[in-house]
């Protein structure tokens, strides 16, 4: 306990030495003596080591406390800091341009107006927020929109992030203007891609060219390590999407000061943007719109909705056309897709998001037999002239039928009136035989299959491409643990049962037909530019197989596809200018619905420069529904190019 400060000399309880031991305390000198008095205190000595304690522990606290904010978390919170002050604005690269194969531009980066929002600089009030919410929603922002800039916002709230990026000019002055009372909500001149500008637009190209979106987090999560940024707008389909790395570009960098509004007070540092590269395609526009035009006849015509149509050179495998109905306007994508636009795309029966040209997978029906009329060729099971008598079916051990298209039969059949009349008592010999019979088998089926390139992707620069499928007896025990029948041969050799193609891979096999027997990469782009040379470099064909053992045998083929035109089903065709050679389809897939209509063809005959495949979904007959609207875009073809 504290003693009084001010004593007589004469207190007997003390005495009169400064700094005596009284055995209670210690006695203080605490100036020496005043008018004959001595300014003394007498503290314990237990308490003044407990106080010294206490200082040392409160000292260590403190040094602790400044060597974890200084030290040890000195850069996370000097960078927090400097988050506050100086921040990083990316410069959007200018997204290559993809040109079709005359020159004209399918896509531009069109200048526009995107609303963004900092998160860093959003009140904190609940009730403000709503607010803001409140106010954009007369601009056309969706409350789906708001809620998912306001998660991302969380992530990186320093820098801005895009809500929608479809203002008008009008909107984005009013918007600008309101944005004085909106804390964190700006409005800055973005681009925008814009689809088929300034021409009537084949809706189709949408399929080939896809669109661009906001990245998702899980197309971050992926691409993040790549340099990619959780406000990037990627390609989500089409070509967009398979030349992304070629299209994007590289984002430059903008280190402004702010105030403490999050304003713009000067530039610190810039680094410009590297933009993308552009890309010309092997697609003509015009081609395309006449082929989606004379595809869209024939589905009326049909009374139908879905179907597709390709027309390729089959001297390379350029595509010139790729056409899948129905399709969809991708400009509804560029500024953000509103909910009730992806909802109506997404819940149509028809599917327009679908990309059936490479995706879909569908019997083949008779546009199979050329492959297996090559195969039973070359393995010498027939030759030109055998002749196989067709009377409207054919028996297996007297048990099982399998009935031919025409009734009665047609007859004594070659294998060039078999390829003309489809005639499938032909194709079944050849292809399961007879108890009279050797025919190939499903592994030599297949086996001939994948020369031509059916069973798997042919690789072209498109997303989602099917393998499609060619059944064998493995395959089937793999799959289903069932046994092989003569049956699943004979309905395979007619293109029929388990065999599933693609569109492109008819159409890449129809080429090699074409071409003598070499099959092609169906692709699509033909070149990129550089900007420091400032040229095209072509990008060069690229062969998947090589049949040069097959050059006889596809010779017959393509005489016997000739017939199609001038004696068999086709004969529409002979209408045309130059001389066609093709091949009809009809192919079952259920027993409750139409069949689907194809065609397979190529002209001029003797010297092909273009390849028609057809494929109208549910149909009918390949001969009067696929067969026209090949006629009208060759037409157009010959006539124009």
């Amino acid at each position: 306990m504290m003693g009084p400060l001010f004593y007589s000399p004469d207190d007997d309880r003390l005495g009169s030495v400064a700094g005596r031991d009284e055995g209670e305390g210690t006695v203080v000198d605490l100036g020496g003596r005043t008018d004959g008095m001595y300014l003394r205190a007498t503290v314990s000595a237990g308490r003044i080591g407990t106080l010294f304690v206490f200082a040392a522990a409160a000292f260590g606290l403190l040094a602790a406390r400044s060597f974890y904010l200084q030290v040890w978390s000195g850069a996370k919170f000097g960078s927090l800091a400097q988050s506050n002050s100086v921040r990083t604005v990316r410069a959007e690269a200018a997204r290559g341009i993809i040109f079709d194969t005359r020159g004209e531009p399918l896509v531009r980066n069109a200048p526009s107006f995107a609303v963004s929002v900092t998160g860093a600089d959003l009140p904190q009030d609940a009730s403000r927020l709503v607010a803001v919410s409140s106010t954009l929603a007369r601009y056309g922002i969706s409350s789906d929109e708001w809620q998912s800039a306001l998660t991302a916002s969380k992530r990186t709230p320093f820098e801005a992030v895009p809500i929608a990026n479809r203002l008008s000019h009008e909107q984005a002055i009013s918007l600008t203007v309101e944005s004085a009372r909106l804390p964190g909500i700006t409005v800055d001149v973005s681009t925008r891609r814009d689809y088929l500008p300034d021409r009537p637009a084949p809706q189709s190209l949408a399929h080939v060219l896809g669109y661009v979106g906001k990245i998702s987090d899980t197309e971050f999560d992926e691409l993040s390590s790549s340099g990619y940024h959780l406000n990037d707008r990627i390609g989500k389909s089409g070509l967009e999407s398979t030349l992304e790395t070629v299209l994007r570009g590289r984002p430059g960098y903008k280190e402004i000061e702010v105030d403490a509004f999050g304003r713009e007070r000067r530039i610190v540092s810039v680094e410009q943007p590297k933009n993308g590269t552009n890309v010309m395609l092997t697609i003509d526009a015009e081609a395309q719109a006449a082929l989606e035009r004379s595809l869209r006849n024939g589905l009326a015509m049909a009374r139908k909705t879905k179907g597709v149509a390709i027309a390729m050179d089959p001297r390379d495998g350029s595509v010139i056309a790729m056409a899948s109905l129905p399709a969809y306007d991708p400009n509804v994508w560029s500024g953000g897709i509103s909910t009730e636009d992806y909802s109506r795309l997404v819940n149509d029966p028809d599917r327009p998001l679908y990309q059936r040209a490479v995706s879909g997978q569908y019997p083949s029906g008779s546009t199979f037999k050329p492959v297996v009329a090559i195969a039973a060729l070359a393995e010498g099971i027939i030759t030109p002239k055998t002749s196989i008598m067709s009377t409207g079916g054919i028996w297996y051990l007297k048990k099982w039928f399998f009935p031919d298209w025409k009734a009665g039969g047609h007859g004594a059949t070659n294998v060039y009136k078999a390829i003309a009349e489809s005639v499938n008592t032909f194709f079944y010999t050849i292809g399961g035989g007879t108890d009279a019979f050797k025919g190939l088998g499903p592994d030599k089926i297949a086996e001939y299959a994948a020369r031509f390139g059916f069973g798997k992707k042919t690789g072209i620069e498109e997303p989602g491409e099917a393998d499609g499928l060619i059944p064998t007896p493995a395959w089937k025990e793999e799959t289903r643990g069932q046994e092989w029948f003569i049956g699943d041969t004979y309905h395979m050799a007619i293109g029929q049962g388990d065999v599933l193609v693609t569109p492109i891979q008819m159409a890449s096999m129809n080429a090699s037909i074409a071409n003598g027997g070499t099959v092609w990469k169906p692709h699509l782009v033909k070149a990129t530019y550089d900007p420091v040379s400032k040229s095209w470099n072509d990008i060069k064909p690229q062969k998947a197989i090589e049949n040069p053992d097959l050059q006889s045998e596809v010779k017959i083929l393509q005489a016997a596809m000739r017939q199609t035109v001038t004696a068999g089903s086709a004969r529409s065709l002979m209408s045309v200018p130059v001389a066609v050679a093709g091949k009809t389809g009809t192919a079952q897939f259920a027993s409750d619905k139409p069949t689907h209509a194809w065609f397979i063809g190529f002209a001029p005959a003797e010297a092909p420069t273009v390849a028609v495949t057809v494929l109208i979904e549910e149909g009918g007959e390949g001969s009067s529904v696929a067969v026209p609207v090949a006629k009208e875009f060759l037409n157009w073809y010959f006539g124009n190019r």
